[in-house]
């Protein structure tokens, strides 16, 4: 329960005289007192602390100690990001409000879609259609279009409501005045067209937002406490399975050629080629400190031994300086890994890890440069649906809904499912936290 609930509470004790006195302060007082592990992100009198993005930088203003947003509002972001947490906060609405909270966003592009955006909407416009025909997932508390709120949660307009934002990890649940209007885990999104359309679900952290749209709302005692996002080495999220143990090649196998010799080859062929393959992976592969490591000489990828369809899939690496490694997905090649800062010819054409290398008619290379130095832990996240990628790199976006094109047969998309491969190059890498989720159909 949290310190406006007490507060009633403790009204409630006091005798009638006091119980007057108490009431007639915290309506003239909009500060709510402090409780327990939750942070101030805004102290009443400035937006210190706060960015505004897309916008003139008066399209918020602070107002009888609250942030309103103006005509010309946009985005308004927390300078700091965040990544699991509590974040409560008071919020008042009038005819016609409509704006939204972002929450691990970027701080550019569209929150909505590269974030997650949770709908802050005036119900009463909503229902006479202001904005036309509204879908469930638009309404006031929903994650902007994927899941819907409940509604009848919110106060008059004019009132002050209260609102708590809750996010670990894939859990998202929203309350309003009391009452839980969303509780949602983006695990369960098959959709594919939203999954492609919101790479933003994935997403570990990134800023708190104002999302406006011009249309007048205020709020205040805005808080935050952010939840603890410890991680154990090569134990899978919730959700997800470990394709590494940390100890041993249990659950991979060496590679034996590509899908299209493999598809012609006797199983007493194959089984055989496969033999052989295995004992030329535990040459060039070892365990050492709970990380796959490639030492070899030799281009013998380290491949899945069960195949994946659509799915989600998280992979920490490393490498060495002048390193050259990928992802094969289905079978194809591939997700490029190496180092940016030496790889390219002349400095400031800098390509960075992530890109479809193999691509041709589809963009190849990756968005932006996001590698950490070299011999750093990088983190990986493609999430692949059909023959289309979203691809994170230390939670940033470096390919958006890119098809991968398949490379033993150009004139086919890529094969419907097959194995995933840690790419050997002869030049060292290490793998770590490599862990998938497969997504079912729509």
């Amino acid at each position: 329960m949290n310190a406006f609930y007490n507060s009633v509470l403790l009204r409630r004790s006091l005798p009638p005289l006091a119980a007057i006195v108490a009431a007639g302060l915290l309506s003239s007082c909009s500060t709510i007192p402090s409780e327990s592990g939750f942070t101030s992100l805004f102290d009443g009198k400035s937006l210190s602390g706060w960015r505004s993005v897309g916008a003139p930088a008066d399209s918020y203003r602070v107002e009888d100690g609250a942030i309103v947003c103006t005509p010309a509002g946009r985005n308004l972001f927390t300078e700091r990001e965040f990544s699991d947490f509590v974040l409560r906060f008071e919020f008042k609405l009038e005819d016609g409000s409509n704006n939204g909270i972002g929450i691990r966003a970027p701080l550019e592009g569209d929150a909505a879609y590269l974030g997650m955006e949770i709908q802050v909407l005036d119900q009463k416009a909503a229902d006479t259609n202001k904005w036309g025909k509204l879908r469930p997932e638009q309404y006031h508390g929903s994650v902007y279009d994927v899941f819907a709120a409940k509604r009848g949660a919110l106060k008059s307009n004019g009132e002050w409501n209260q609102e708590e934002i809750f996010a670990q990890g894939r859990k998202i649940k929203v309350t309003v005045n009391g009452q839980v209007i969303l509780d949602a885990d983006l695990n369960s999104v098959t959709n594919r067209a939203k999954i492609l359309r919101h790479p933003g679900l994935f997403r570990e952290r990134g800023h708190i937002g104002f999302l406006g749209h011009g249309d007048r709302v205020a709020f205040r005692n805005i808080r935050v406490k952010e939840l603890p996002h410890a991680e154990k080495d090569n134990t899978a999220p919730d959700g997800f399975m470990s394709l590494f143990n940390g100890k041993s090649f249990d659950g991979w196998k060496g590679l034996v050629g590509d899908p299209k010799k493999r598809a012609k080859m006797s199983a007493e062929e194959l089984t055989t080629a496969q033999n052989k393959a295995d004992v030329l992976m535990q040459e060039n592969w070892k365990v050492i400190d709970g990380a796959l490591a490639y030492r070899g000489k030799a281009y013998d990828n380290l491949c899945t031994t069960k195949d994946y369809a659509d799915f989600e899939l998280v992979a920490d690496w490393k490498i060495a300086p002048h390193a050259d490694s990928g992802f094969y997905l289905r079978g194809s090649p591939q997700v490029q890994i190496w180092d940016p800062h030496t790889q390219p010819p002349k400095a400031g054409s800098e390509v960075g890890s992530g890109g479809l290398y193999n691509n041709k008619t589809n963009s190849a290379k990756p968005l932006l440069v996001a590698d950490k130095p070299v011999g750093e832990w990088n983190r990986m996240r493609m999430i692949m649906v059909g023959d289309r990628l979203n691809i994170f790199l230390n939670d940033q976006l470096v390919v958006k809904d890119t098809v991968l094109e398949n490379y033993w047969d150009r004139s086919i998309p890529v094969y419907a499912s097959g194995q995933i491969e840690l790419q050997a190059h002869t030049t060292e890498v290490w793998f770590k936290n490599l862990y998938v989720r497969p997504i079912g159909a729509r």
